[in-house]
């Protein structure tokens, strides 16, 4: 899908890093925008603390080169996105939220703004659109970079203790100072809205062209399966928080005739000692986002073993729409029964681990050539160039406000 409207200069400012082995939502989203416009997408700064932890990677090193050599730019190799590296900022999350702790935010924003405000004045920059993907440690830079619209792009909520600690302050200041709000969930989208009425919903998607490689009979299954004896139900993904550790226990001891593989890297303190002695669950360990197909076109249905707790309700996961894009049977918990709009009656949502063997047990046997044929068409309507067509729509929308009401502002001046 072609995006017709005008190019624009976009200031993307990401959570990921270009380089992380995983694919995001932030710069997924920032490729696709850069097909049609002018894209900066600006990495989570490294603090003082993180040079000492990674001054002798690889990753850190491109970007201390790049701050010298290239004035922080490092090429993406994709037309129009060009990555910028920001300098190192004080490491001040230790501190307990107060005055202290904002006024040396403040201090590292004007770092980050005075670059940024650098790379404007040396590519003769003008008219810029700032998104901020979810980047809500850094609330202010809009104010400092002043640009023509300012987006705040919240993919996942403030949780965990580490992010709520600051954040839950930071991100409230991020959502009033921002002129559009888009979520990538409908809870998100409902708790945001009450905040800010400009707020939008916009869902993740998937790269249906990569994902659809699973269905080529010519795609070698990924070596890591070979001796993992069939059906294969499997997951794609971090194994971490949102995990329903003991419906994964109760229904792989109650199937023992099945493998169930967790392909993904784990958050080793959150698992149970007792899934690792489970003879009929495998842990295969982080697998590349580009050997993505050849791992779930070893599967013979997927899974989302998600927990159904407050933090999950908000979750619109990139594994969904990657499983239907392989053509692969889903089975999900009903973590967020918000999705169901979206999937049709291609995926099963659970709500014990009793109907959740069930499921498994049944999509073995009724699966098929039409039914994998329907989940890829499901996905197609869930691609990443609908969404960036979708956020570019709202983009153009606000500006065309944002350009009103400054004419109004002018004729009564």
């Amino acid at each position: 899908m072609k995006i017709m409207s005008q190019q624009k200069c976009i200031f993307f400012f990401g959570i990921t890093r270009f380089d992380a082995p995983v694919e995001s939502t932030s710069y997924t989203l920032a490729k696709k925008l850069a097909e049609n416009n002018q894209v900066y997408y600006i990495e989570y700064p490294f603090t003082f603390f993180d040079k000492l932890k990674y001054s002798q990677s690889a990753a850190f090193k491109l970007r201390i080169k790049s701050l010298s050599n290239n004035k922080g730019i490092i090429s993406s190799g994709i037309p129009n996105l060009y990555i910028v590296a920001l300098p190192t900022v004080l490491s001040i999350h230790f501190l307990p939220e107060g005055q202290l702790y904002r006024r040396l935010l403040n201090y590292n924003e004007s770092i980050i703004a005075k670059h940024l405000k650098k790379i404007v004045a040396n590519n003769s920059l003008q008219d810029i659109v700032y998104i901020n993907s979810w980047v809500f440690h850094y609330p202010n830079i809009a104010r400092y970079l002043k640009p023509k619209l300012s987006i705040y792009h919240c993919v996942d909520p403030v949780f965990t203790p580490y992010d709520a600690k600051h954040g839950l302050v930071s991100e409230n200041i991020l959502i009033n100072q921002s002129s559009l709000i888009i979520c990538t969930s409908q809870q998100l989208y409902r708790e945001k809205i009450r905040i800010n009425a400009n707020t939008h919903f916009i869902p993740n998607a998937a790269d249906i062209v990569h994902c659809v490689q699973a269905t080529n009979p010519e795609l070698p299954i990924h070596p890591s399966l070979n001796n993992i004896p069939k059906p294969i139900i499997g997951y794609f993904g971090n194994i971490e928080r949102r995990m329903d550790y003991e419906l994964i226990r109760e229904v792989a001891l109650k199937n023992r005739n099945m493998s169930f593989v967790f392909a993904g890297p784990i958050e080793k303190h959150l698992v149970p000692d007792y899934l690792f002695d489970i003879t009929n669950v495998y842990f295969t360990g982080r697998v590349p986002y580009n050997e993505m197909p050849n791992m779930v076109k070893g599967f013979d249905a997927a899974i989302i073993p998600f927990k159904r707790t407050m933090e999950s309700s908000t979750v619109f996961p990139l594994k969904l729409f990657e499983y239907l894009g392989a053509g692969k049977p889903v089975i999900a918990t009903n973590f967020n029964m918000d999705l169901k709009t979206f999937t049709d009656d291609l995926v099963v949502y659970c709500e014990s681990a009793e109907q959740f063997s069930c499921a498994i047990n049944e999509a073995l046997v009724v699966d098929s050539v039409q039914l994998q044929n329907k989940r890829i068409e499901l996905a197609r309507q869930h691609t990443w160039e609908r969404r960036a067509f979708d956020f570019e729509f709202l983009i153009d929308k606000q500006l065309a406000i944002e350009s009103k009401l400054l004419d109004v502002k002018e004729i009564n001046q």
